[in-house]
């Protein structure tokens, strides 16, 4: 009965995520979409070149499967890898992206839950990797957009700002004396001594994968997983009339980047709102598009990145769902109540 009730209590939790993220999602582009002329926007989607769109999704399946890659090889360089093949890893990494509309996309450390129904791996040693994963993400996105960064300069302060925070965080993490220090003042702290032996766990194992090695091929893999969003961004530029050329596969990585980044770190579900709003403004001010045509673009790569990310989720979560067993309860349970 326990076991019932958890289970019910985990998919309502998922579904109150999924559709408020959704309804969030739906206001947005509704708000873009009268700014920007809704007959126009409706009009200018009618006629989208859609014979782009497998090009578009192929981009964004090939950035998922490179993503999976990274994952994967986090997971067996910490040999947390017990009793997981290839094809249930694939689904735990897959299942994750139902998460990517919570803030800064931490919901995805339900990654490390699917992974503790499997073979019983703690959260504390697994979690650091959906960390890693976020950092060498914003790392990419970061370099993808200094390739652009003089098509419009006054990104270049919080571009500064950006860099200069991701650096300081990773020599933070790499300097073992001064992160230790930082989780001896947690100590400290009330309910200091439950939190800071965790801490530690997570500590440990966030620093090995950000050693410089593994964080430069992580890297590597990150520009080039997400260089495919762009080039599907590039893609959807194209579909709503922009003639392809080298200056507006530029300007497609530079934009879809900073409003990627700029959707991460406001910490709203998924980057809704910030990432659509600098989308059509960047659109607007570098490519030259009519407001509805940046409207459109934005709508378009959205559905086809964030929103089919959530669908395919939901379909791999349903699957592990069918094949967990009876010793997956506990951390159903710890899910329910996370959510």
């Amino acid at each position: 009965m326990e076991q019932k009730s958890a289970t019910t209590s985990l998919r309502a939790g998922l579904r109150k995520s999924i559709l408020t993220s959704l309804v969030i999602g739906i206001a947005v582009i509704i708000l873009i979409s009268l700014f920007s002329d809704l007959r126009a926007v409706g009009d200018d989607l009618l006629a989208f070149d859609w014979l782009l769109l497998p090009l578009i999704l192929i981009g964004t399946v090939i950035n998922y499967w490179l993503r999976w890659l990274k994952w994967d090889y986090y997971l067996r360089y910490l040999k947390l890898d017990h009793s997981i093949d290839h094809t249930t890893s694939g689904l735990i990494f897959t299942a994750g992206l139902v998460m990517s509309v919570t803030p800064g996309k931490m919901g995805e450390v339900l990654k490390s839950f699917l992974l503790r129904q499997r073979n019983g791996t703690p959260i504390s040693r697994s979690a650091p990797i959906v960390l890693a994963e976020r950092l060498t993400d914003g790392i990419a996105m970061l370099l993808l957009m200094g390739l652009g960064l003089t098509l419009y300069p006054p990104a270049r302060p919080l571009f500064v700002v950006l860099v200069v925070l991701t650096v300081a965080g990773v020599i933070v993490v790499q300097r073992q004396s001064l992160a230790l220090t930082i989780i001896r003042l947690v100590a400290r702290l009330p309910f200091g001594r439950w939190i800071a032996p965790r801490l530690e766990t997570i500590y440990t194992t966030t620093a090995q994968l950000l050693d410089w090695r593994i964080l430069l091929v992580s890297t590597l893999l990150s520009v080039i997983s997400w260089g495919f969003e762009c080039l599907a961004f590039f893609f959807v530029l194209m579909g709503v009339g922009s003639e392809p050329s080298w200056l507006l596969l530029l300007q497609a990585t530079f934009i879809f980047a900073a409003s990627t980044l700029l959707g991460l770190v406001s910490f709203l579900p998924g980057g809704l709102g910030a990432s659509e709003v600098s989308s059509v403004g960047l659109l607007l001010a570098l490519v030259g598009v009519s407001a509805s045509a940046a409207t459109t673009a934005t709508i378009v790569i959205r559905f086809c990145t964030l929103w089919f990310g959530v669908l395919l989720g939901v379909i791999a979560l349903a699957w592990l769902g069918r094949h967990s067993g009876p010793q997956d309860d506990r951390a159903v349970l710890d899910i329910s109540e996370v959510l």
